[in-house]
């Protein structure tokens, strides 16, 4: 509950019975009052700056030869983490607009918009209650003549999407990077500038290996929350790796300026679950360009400098690669952030894999000859150089990213040997290496067509580290059977990363492939047997990634399955139905915990073969679409289960790629489902197409498509035979062989919408 006492608020505190939490007078008229203040906000004039105001903007873009001036006390490297969809890459376009990147005339638009700041004076209480029921009436009007007015201006929000997966889903798939250039009191150069080295991050938890690989590289993250949502599932993960590596963390508030924004229990929310100052949340909004500067001053305060080597010299080359993706031109460039000394084009240089424990760093065979180097604004811009502190792409000759990947450190070839037996100061980047936790085939369209999605899938790799290329089918009589042909072995990150890969073939290579339903990894622990035993020299414990390696019937075995432990946010009114998901999903360890007044934690231990499938459905639908959810590794990661194989069969033709693993109790209730989703997406035949599931030898579900049937018994419009029943007799039973012929020869043809039906097993 939320009181207001005279000039303060108060908030119950929620851990002690008559215990509120009283909120400064500033925190009133900054947040609770936030539609007033957007309202002035928008109806002021846009002041026009004069000629020798305008001389004090700063833009990287103007000053490219002046960056060695800055020092290591002057750098300040940072991300923004959020939860999917809260406006990380809006926001980051804004900062990129107010410091000049994006030109003279779009950072004199923000600073005019910026100069109608809002006003921060307290104000009477029941005044402000007048203007803020004045704003509901008025808001959406000023918002659009602020549109209109403004209309002109070419808005460019997703600056930092460059995929066209990005661009067409809203989502941010993977990390990048732009410097840029701010004038600060808390300089130290002549100048007054503090250079921002900034990387935006994805959102979504199948990408969370491109955040921690940004975290790695920062000493700060702005971490956001939405004023309209509130704290989502995502924004708890990304906060417990931001604080699990030691980074400081700047809380803000995102889309104040929306009129169902409530930021106010949004704040209070985020002080309690985080323990921070309720004071220090800055609020922002990337639409109206609100709190854009706030944040800038706040970064440069707040997030401290890079640390310098201990053992700089001033000339030992050391730059951390962040980041490396492939171009066909180019090859491969390289995202580095120098440590220590100079970076020149022309220079010889090797790459090194720092050692976690106290052995010898691995140097890699071959130099190679910097051929281009820059800054990223968030364009590539060349400079030739750059120097400690500087965060900038470099371009080598390299084919393969896998040879610079992210935490390697680059140095010059002619001081490699010194590095390396002088045992110089190499950071390692610890849990950089994400496992796959699916596994899926990759099959192509046409059966002719299996080295081009091979060279298509191959060449994707190089740009996406959290594929995993295990091993290839080569001949069309394994790898996916009769049906479809040969194929590849791939792991992935997550089901959007499954569909964000097959847009990529898609839209990068114009190549359509059939993806089989991903598998998680299970460990088998045979047991002794008189009538199956295991080959001399075989393990007794093995994981498997394929079902077609599942035991045979007959063996005796215990299979343990990966858990995950879930983070459910939900409204409160969903509890009951999200609790007996929950249950139905085989969660155990459940417990729940209020966040406010609306938003309840739920947290639970569940298997990940049932979140994968069609868990993020389920909840959407249980919740309205209002639950969010975010997973990671249990402790202990395995779990003793009575599960069985379902086989798909067609035609009595065992379909491996269909096979699924679940548990023994709802095995048929699945495979019935199955049987019925495959029943309404396989085409119809000239000839009866049979669907079976067995599990355990047993057939557990089937159904049926019926064949195309030609009328026999009419020609040209007459009966044939006329009334002699012998003579139709012949002519069906001719037909009925025919049609057991082409069953025996006939060839069902799969589609993507076939594998999807295994996906999702509710009914």
């Amino acid at each position: 509950m939320i009181f207001a006492r005279g000039s303060r608020i108060a908030a119950r505190c929620g851990k002690h019975d008559g215990c509120f939490v009283f909120i400064c007078s500033s925190l009133k008229n900054d947040i609770w009052n936030h539609r007033h203040q957007v309202q002035q906000h928008q109806q002021q004039q846009c002041r026009r700056f004069s000629k020798k105001e305008t001389q004090h903007f700063v833009s990287i873009m103007d000053h490219l030869d002046e960056l060695h001036k800055i020092p290591l006390a002057d750098v300040r490297n940072f991300c923004i983490i959020a939860h999917v969809d809260h406006g990380k890459s809006s926001l980051a376009s804004r900062l990129l607009e107010y410091t000049g990147n994006l030109g003279h005339d779009r950072q004199l638009t923000a600073h005019q918009l910026g100069e109608r700041s809002i006003d921060h004076n307290e104000e009477d209480e029941s005044a402000t209650i007048k203007n803020n029921h004045t704003y509901k009436e008025t808001g959406s009007k000023s918002t659009a003549t602020q549109t209109s007015k403004h209309k002109e201006i070419k808005e460019e929000i997703t600056l930092l999407d460059t995929l066209k997966v990005e661009r067409e889903r809203g989502i941010t798939v993977k990390a990048s990077a732009a410097s840029m250039l701010y004038k600060h009191p808390s300089a130290t150069n002549d100048q007054g500038w503090i250079l921002l080295n900034m990387v935006d991050t994805p959102g979504h938890a199948d990408f969370g290996q491109e955040v921690s690989k940004s975290l790695e590289s920062i000493e700060g993250a702005v971490l956001l929350f939405d004023s309209v949502q509130g704290v989502q599932a995502q924004t708890l993960s990304v906060y417990d790796k931001a604080r699990a590596l030691g980074k400081q963390i700047l809380p803000a508030l995102t889309k104040i300026d929306i009129p169902s924004a409530r930021p106010l229990e949004v704040a209070l929310a985020v002080s309690d679950l985080f323990a921070f100052d309720p004071d220090s949340i800055l609020k922002t909004s990337a639409r109206a360009r609100i709190g854009v500067q706030e944040l800038l001053d706040s970064i440069c305060e707040n997030i401290p400098p890079p640390r310098a080597l201990s053992d700089d010299d001033g000339v030992m080359l050391r730059a951390k690669v962040i980041d490396s993706w492939f171009e066909p031109r180019r090859g491969v460039v390289c995202l580095v952030r120098l440590l220590s000394g100079t970076l020149s084009e022309n220079d010889r240089i090797s790459i090194v894999e720092p050692s976690i424990d106290e052995k010898i760093p691995s140097v890699g065979k071959e130099n190679y000859s910097v051929q281009e180097i820059g800054l990223v604004m968030p364009h590539r811009t060349r400079t030739g150089k750059l120097i400690v502190g500087q965060m900038g792409y470099v371009v080598a000759g390299l084919r393969d990213p896998r040879e610079a990947r992210p935490g390697s450190i680059i140095s010059l070839q002619k001081t490699m040997q010194t590095l390396i037996s002088n045992r110089m100061e190499l950071p390692t980047s610890a849990g950089l290496r994400h496992q796959s936790v699916l596994y899926a085939s990759v099959h192509p369209m046409e059966g002719d067509g299996f080295d081009e999605m091979q060279a298509a899938v191959t060449r994707l790799a190089l740009n996406d580290t959290g594929l995993e290329i295990h091993q290839t089918s080569g001949s069309s009589n394994n790898g996916g059977g009769p049906f479809l042909g040969p194929g590849l072995r791939v792991g992935f990150q997550g089901l959007l990363h499954v569909e964000v890969f097959r847009q990529r073939l898609l839209d990068e290579f114009e190549l359509e492939a059939i993806v089989t339903p991903p598998k998680v990894p299970y460990r088998i622990q045979y047991l002794e047997s008189k009538n199956y035993k295991r080959p001399p020299g075989a393990p007794m414990e093995e994981v498997i990634e394929d079902l077609v390696d599942w035991p045979a019937q007959g063996h005796r075995f215990k299979v343990l399955e990966p858990v995950v432990d879930v983070r459910i946010l939900a409204p409160m009114e969903y509890a009951g139905s999200i609790m007996e998901l929950i249950k139905r999903k085989r969660g155990a360890k459940m417990q729940t915990k209020p966040i406010d007044e609306h938003i309840w934690l739920f947290t639970a231990a569940m298997p990940w073969a049932d979140v994968v499938t069609d868990f993020h459905d389920d909840l959407k639908s249980t919740s309205a679409g209002y639950a969010s959810f975010d997973c990671s590794e249990a402790d202990p990661p395995l779990q003793e289960a009575d599960l069985v194989k379902v086989e798909l069969l067609l035609n009595s033709e065992v379909v491996d790629p269909l096979a699924f693993v679940c548990h023994r109790d709802v095995a048929q209730s699945q495979a019935r489902v199955v049987c019925e989703k495959l029943q309404g997406v396989l085409p119809r035949q000239q000839f009866v197409t049979v669907i079976q599931a067995k599990a355990d030898g047993k057939i557990i579900a089937s159904s049926r498509i019926r064949a195309y049937r030609k009328d026999v018994l009419t020609k040209a419009g007459k009966t044939v035979g006329g009334g002699d029943i012998t003579r139709k007799r012949k002519l069906l039973e001719k037909q009925k062989k025919g049609k057991k012929k082409q069953q025996a020869t006939g060839k069902v043809n799969l589609s993507q919408a076939a594998f999807n039906s295994v996906i999702s097993r509710s009914s």
